[in-house]
């Protein structure tokens, strides 16, 4: 067990923690659970990620205390047992970006749009706006909650989500240039895990960028690998790198998956030559019918088949790429597959179909795709999309949960109430 006098957490005992707040009220339990974090005791360390997870990071919302612990996370990540170094690489992740911007996938993370918000709910901005409404406020009670508001903002915390994240992201930033040289880490996981955490950091791409793709390049390990070359697509590179089209030709599928996917991800920032695009799509067409590779990798929340359906809807229609994202539909998570199907409906029903309506088994194959996809979710996720519903009908199709299923040939969903989308 680590103690307070070791080097790894130096100045631990020094932070008062007790004056901090996380999801939970006071941080004063963050030094024993850091503590057990690099224990030998592994249900503790595993408790300890947990906490640490849910009282700094809690429901991806960073805290006052959140940003006080990334300079001992990434002591961790650099110089602790293992396996606490991958579990603090994966907190430091947590504690940069919430699980629903690990989604962004697409355009990464919109650090402009995030310090824009930052600044319009500082602490600072805020403190003028609570002096002038506790100037003019009479209420006794009210005047007091003011006060303790107003006072809180004195001393510079936080009270704005987006405000107290970036604090969070930015002490995660200000590690990154210790924390690079863990690509080079003997620990294929740890390499992994270095990788991804990178992706989310667009300001210091031009440092980022040669590094992952010299990882990439060196990389023998098809996760790591895999890892690196998703990052560099995510960052968006301004010119071609060969690795990217050198790993469409890698022997391991996953490789080849995560450099289709960056080179498809390249295209939008970069000239990219049409054939080499083409290649790019048949690799992910490929892998939108195949299973999901184990391990994949964690962009997406580990949804391999989403990730691959929304870089496909990212790129100009195809009717490769469209019949790819239909087929990507039946593993997609339940959150997604709507919405998914919802963009793909009019390019692969061209109009409504023909009274009467041809039997199911005659479609082509990605329209079943769509349709069963669609058929199998569970009844109250159509609500996620209001009008699915009427985008059905206006294409000559089943426009209720119970129809669709009817038509398809699928018993009954069960018990439960209809929810009509017209």
């Amino acid at each position: 067990m680590i103690s307070a006098d070791d080097d790894l957490l130096t100045g631990l005992d020094e932070v008062d923690w007790a004056h901090l707040n996380h999801a939970y009220g006071t941080a004063a339990d963050v030094p024993g659970q850091l503590r057990a974090l690099c224990g030998d005791d592994d249900q503790a360390r595993q408790q300890a990620l947990s906490s640490l997870f849910d009282h700094l990071a809690h429901q991806g919302v960073r805290c006052q205390a959140s940003p006080y612990a990334v300079p001992f996370l990434a002591r961790i990540a650099l110089a602790g047992p293992d396996p606490a170094r991958e579990d603090a690489l994966r907190l430091l992740t947590g504690l940069a970006v919430d699980r629903d911007e690990e989604c962004e996938i697409i355009d990464g993370a919109d650090i402009a749009a995030w310090r824009t918000e930052a600044a319009e709910n500082s602490s600072e901005r805020l403190l003028t706006l609570y002096e002038e409404e506790l100037a003019a406020e009479q209420d006794e009670q009210r005047h007091r909650n003011l006060r303790d508001t107003r006072d809180w903002l004195a001393a510079g915390n936080p009270v704005d989500p987006r405000d107290s994240s970036m604090r969070s992201y930015d002490a995660v930033r200000a590690e990154l240039p210790s924390l690079r040289r863990l690509l080079d880490d003997e620990n294929p996981r740890v390499r992994t895990r270095t990788a991804y955490l990178l992706a989310w950091f667009p300001e210091l791409a031009g440092t980022s960028l040669p590094l992952l793709l010299g990882l990439a390049s060196r990389e023998d390990d098809a996760v790591a690998r895999a890892t690196s070359l998703v990052a560099v697509g995510i960052l968006g590179p301004k010119a071609l790198p060969e690795p990217l089209t050198a790993g469409l030709d890698a022997e391991d599928g996953l490789v080849r998956w995560a450099a289709a996917a960056a080179l498809a991800q390249t295209a939008r920032s970069a000239a990219l030559d049409g054939r080499l695009l083409d290649r790019a799509v048949a690799v992910l067409a490929a892998a939108a019918t195949a299973p999901a590779p184990v391990p994949a990798t964690d962009f997406g929340r580990g949804d391999f088949h989403g990730h691959t359906a929304d870089v496909l809807l990212a790129l100009p229609p195809s009717s490769t790429a469209r019949a790819a994202v239909a087929a990507c539909l039946p593993s997609v998570s339940a959150p997604q597959r709507a919405s998914m199907a919802k963009a793909v409906l009019p390019d692969l029903f061209r109009g409504p179909l023909a009274a009467p309506r041809p039997p199911y088994a005659r479609l082509p194959r990605p329209q079943q795709q769509l349709l069963y996809a669609l058929a199998d979710l569970p009844e109250g996720w159509w609500n996620t999309e209001g009008d699915l519903g009427e985008s059905l009908a206006a294409h000559g199709l089943p426009a209720t949960h119970a129809d669709l299923r009817t038509y398809i040939g699928l018993p009954a969903a069960g018990p439960g109430c209809q929810w009509p989308l017209l």
